[in-house]
This record gives C-alpha cells, structure tokens and sequence, in this order.
C-alpha cells in the first residue's frame, strides 16, 4: 500500500494503533546534504505493509504519535540510521525498540547481519537488490520500487516474533533492553560542533597539542557545512585537516600549500586559518586527551591473548558474537584492573566475565583436546 495523502496516513495509523508491533525502515539521501533527506517510511504490521510518502504528505503527526506509543514495540533492522533521520525530521525518537540485528548477534548469527541475508535464514525468501541505488526522491515511484521498499518490513513482524521467542526460550530476553537503551539515547545521536573532532579519520596520529587545533578546524566546518546543507567533506577533507594540524598554517598563503584547499573560497580559507589559530592558542589545560592508549607490556598482551582465546571459547558455546560481548580493549580493562569495564556488568558479566575473573586468578584454565580449546 502506498500512502500519499495525510487521509490515508491516519487511517493506517489508527487501524495500527491496535498492533503490538510496527516494523520500520526509512529511504534517505545524504550523499549531497548535511543533514538527511527523508524520502519514504516503509511500516507494517503483522496484518498489513505501507510506504509513506513523506515529500508528498507535509503533516506526519499520526505517525508520529504511532512511533510515540509505548505500547506498540517498534521493529528495526540495524537503526541507528533509520532513528537518526526520524529525529532530524520528525523530531522524535521511535520508542520501545527492537533492532533485529542486534538481537540476531545473541542468537548465532554473524555479527551485523545483513537484513537480507537473515530473512533468507528466517523466512526462506531471497530479497531482490535491483533498486538499492534508487534515487529515492525522484517521483513518482514505480511498482518496482515499492515492492522493494516494502519487502525491507514486510517480514520484520515475523522475525521479530521468531526472534522473541528464542531469546525467551534462552533466557536472553532481558539482554536486549540494555542494548537498545544505548543507542535509541539522544545523547547517541547528538554531534555538537565543538566534538566533531572525535570522527575525524586518523584523528588517532595526533598529539593533544594538535587534537585541539582539530577541534577548532572540525567545529568551524561543521557549523559551514550545516548552514549550507552540504557535506562536510565539500567544505574541507578530513586529510586536509588532519594535515593543518600537523603544519599549522597560520596564513591564508601557507593553508593554500596544502594539497585538497584548492577549492576553498577566500573567506573560508581565511575561516579555516582562524580556527588553526584558535586552537594553538588554546591552553595546555584544556586540551583534548587523545584516543591513544598506553601500549601494554608484552606480559599484558599475552594475558589478552590468553583472554581472547576464552572469550572465543564462550562466543562459541553461547552462540553470541564475540565482539559483541567484548573487544580486546574490554579486555585490556579487565586485564590492567580498571574500574568500570562493560565486561563487569549486567549479561556480559553473567556469560564471560566471571569466567574471566577465573582464568586472571588461575581458578579456571585452559587446555587443547582433541584439536580443541576447551576449559579446565
């Protein structure tokens, strides 16, 4: 069903207001914006699928209202994307939330299965990809490419009752609340300017020193790339600044010289050279800490080894990922003693972390058998 008008929209809404649960998935672009352009939400319940149009329907409020509803448990597969542009252009967080991936993760499947990939596993059906480079906002949509907008919730009711039904069965049900908690927080999905600096690729080679350089550069091009709706790679590369930081240059002259600023226009030129200076000015005090971490001893990292191949041993046995149970950093927490590793608390502790308090005090051990690693 494709819904155009806001008549139609409230007449879905109110027959899916009686549902328990409303599968989502969005179609966006941002390839040639700052902020996303939502283009088409896909919804269904276990009756009935829509697609909304929402270029063509201005009034989305029932909708909503729907996604507001406490009552009604709202299904995504991987939805940091999807919510991320839902609060951009709804101005709301969909609430409760079950992401189909990240359930997937604790029941066997690889980590961040593709959704394609787990309806084959869950219902049988192999999805077509032959629009996933529709430009979503051309109009109007053929038949095509509503079958295939559809088809991304048609079967995430389903799945999703499959889905609750094992992790119950396992006692795994709880797991998942803590999970999406984390990630449907809009502190998940706030980027103030002033830490833009934090996603900057290769932010990592970079001393404190030249980190707040970054966070001045990174803020300054945030704030140009949102007040003209373009991607932030447009205004200046992450390279570029990354370089800045490293030569600072403190003339338009000397910014000029680094290769990938030809296309800067000499106002904001002279606005990047203004934020480099700022941020050499910038107090020792109040430098950023860098991402780097103390390289462990080698006696550390053979701990971790040693842990890891634990932590392996219960992925396997468990059927749960082992990187979503833990990374090597966790480890490494674990390992040096620091207070407040995700390893120590709530289902993580319960599945491997008291296994792994056992190995560090020699409680519990390791051996091979059979080819095998298997506990002691």
């Amino acid at each position: 069903m494709y819904i155009s008008d806001s008549k139609e929209l409230a007449a879905f809404c109110e027959r899916a207001a009686s549902s328990r649960v409303l599968a989502v998935d969005t179609e966006f672009l941002r390839e040639k914006t700052f902020y996303p352009k939502l283009c088409l939400i896909q919804v269904a319940t276990e009756e009935e699928s829509a697609a909304v149009d929402p270029i063509l329907i201005r009034n989305l409020s029932s909708l909503r209202a729907l996604f507001e509803d406490e009552k009604i448990t709202k299904v995504f597969h991987a939805c940091t994307q999807d919510l991320e542009v839902i609060l951009e252009e709804m101005g709301c967080i969909p609430t409760p939330v079950f992401d189909t991936q990240v359930a997937a993760a604790f029941l066997g499947y690889r980590q961040q299965i593709g959704y394609g990939a787990l309806v084959e596993a869950c219902c049988g059906v192999r999805l077509p990809k032959a629009e996933s480079l529709t430009d979503w906002s051309r109009r109007p949509l053929d038949p095509e490419q509503l079958q295939y907008a559809e088809d991304d919730v048609r079967y995430l009711p389903g799945i999703y009752r499959q889905m609750t039904e094992e992790l119950t069965r396992r006692g795994r049900i709880s797991w998942i609340a803590p999970e999406m908690a984390e990630v449907t927080s809009r502190e998940h999905f706030s980027r103030p300017p002033e830490l833009a600096y934090l996603h900057l690729k290769r932010s990592g080679s970079l001393t404190r020193k030249q980190l707040a350089v970054a966070r001045e550069v990174s803020a300054w091009r945030d704030v140009v790339a949102a007040d003209r709706n373009i991607p932030r790679k447009w205004v200046v590369s992450d390279e570029v600044i990354i370089e800045s930081c490293k030569r600072v240059p403190r003339s338009v002259d000397r910014l000029c010289r680094i290769r990938g600023t030809e296309q800067l226009s000499a106002r904001d030129a002279q606005g990047m050279v203004d934020a480099v200076s700022r941020g050499v000015a910038c107090p020792s005090d109040d430098y950023p800490q860098t991402k780097r971490r103390d390289r462990p001893s080698a006696e550390t990292e053979s701990v971790v080894d040693l842990m890891y191949a634990m932590l392996r041993l219960i992925s396997d046995k468990s059927g749960v990922a082992t990187q979503v149970i833990a990374t090597r950093d966790d480890l490494l927490d674990v390992a040096s003693g620091r207070k407040g590793s995700r390893l120590m608390k709530s289902w993580r502790y319960e599945l491997a972390g008291r296994e792994l308090e056992g190995l560090l005090s020699g409680s519990v051990g390791l051996t091979v058998k059979d080819g095998r690693v298997e506990l002691l």
